[in-house]
């Protein structure tokens, strides 16, 4: 079953992550929405991306259910996230984030990578990843936040709501739920109105005059998060998710469940 859909209209490609019940990808479906926005930003009648979801919420993040079932499937989610996220970044056309709800894991990855951000007054953002075996998206948390909250959200595991993140400069504007897509399709219309060529030399631009190469930094990120699967705390958070129940590390609860 396909984890995305698009349609394009007037020189917008809306894009939508599809995969109920919360838009957690699994790693077929980040190389997926990888492949589709390479080709959206290869189309001479889209000149801006506007990235949404169905459902519950924007992004869940990976499937953690998929990783508990083979820890070894690691390497293929990596790549499969290191992918989407650089695609949104390295595509050719502005990607404006429309999110809503839960923003965690990978759909930080997503809206960090992207140009622009709405987020509809019910959206949280969040790294839960410590509390699941895991690292990582951090690199796109920076493009974010201020670096003190960027480590206490990654340290914690704690989310924050849309407000915050207004106040903290990483959004472009709140909106009401309801009010999101026509938010988001207005400012994705007036980019798209303007000259294709000069919004391609635009993204380009703003891509190269970044003082930190957002692709090198997740990769290095991910090699940690390599080595932290590898160890017996990563499958049991993952078991332990699975199963919801509370993570025993230290194995003093074992003997007693």
């Amino acid at each position: 079953m396909a984890s995305v859909t698009y349609s394009v209209d007037q020189g917008v490609a809306e894009l939508f992550l599809d995969h109920p019940p919360v838009n957690a990808l699994d790693s077929d479906g980040w190389f997926e929405l990888a492949r589709t926005i390479e080709s959206l930003g290869t189309q001479d009648d889209v000149h801006v991306i506007l990235l949404a979801a169905k459902g519950r919420g924007f992004c869940a993040g990976v499937d953690i259910k998929e990783l508990a079932a083979d820890s070894s499937v690691i390497t293929k989610v990596n790549q499969g996230c290191y992918q989407a996220f650089a695609a949104v970044y390295d595509c050719p056309v502005p990607v404006v984030a429309a999110c809503h709800g839960f923003v965690l894991g990978g759909g930080i990855g997503l809206v960090g990578a992207s140009d622009i951000i709405v987020a509809a007054d019910d959206a949280t953002f969040g790294l839960p990843e410590i509390d699941r075996g895991a690292l990582g998206a951090a690199t796109h948390l920076y493009r974010m936040f201020p670096m003190q909250k960027v480590r206490k959200m990654l340290l914690t595991g704690e989310s924050i709501d849309a407000a915050e993140a207004y106040r903290l400069g990483a959004l472009e504007s709140v909106v009401s739920k309801e009010e999101l897509l026509p938010a988001a399709r207005k400012l994705a219309e007036s980019i798209a109105s303007k000259s294709p060529r000069a919004v391609r030399l635009a993204k380009e631009s703003l891509n190269g005059i970044e003082l930190l190469d957002i692709k090198t930094s997740y990769r290095y990120e991910q090699g940690f998060t390599l080595e932290l699967y590898t160890s017996p705390d990563s499958q049991e958070a993952r078991d332990a998710f699975v199963e919801k129940r509370n993570a025993d590390f230290d194995g003093s609860k074992k003997d007693k469940r």
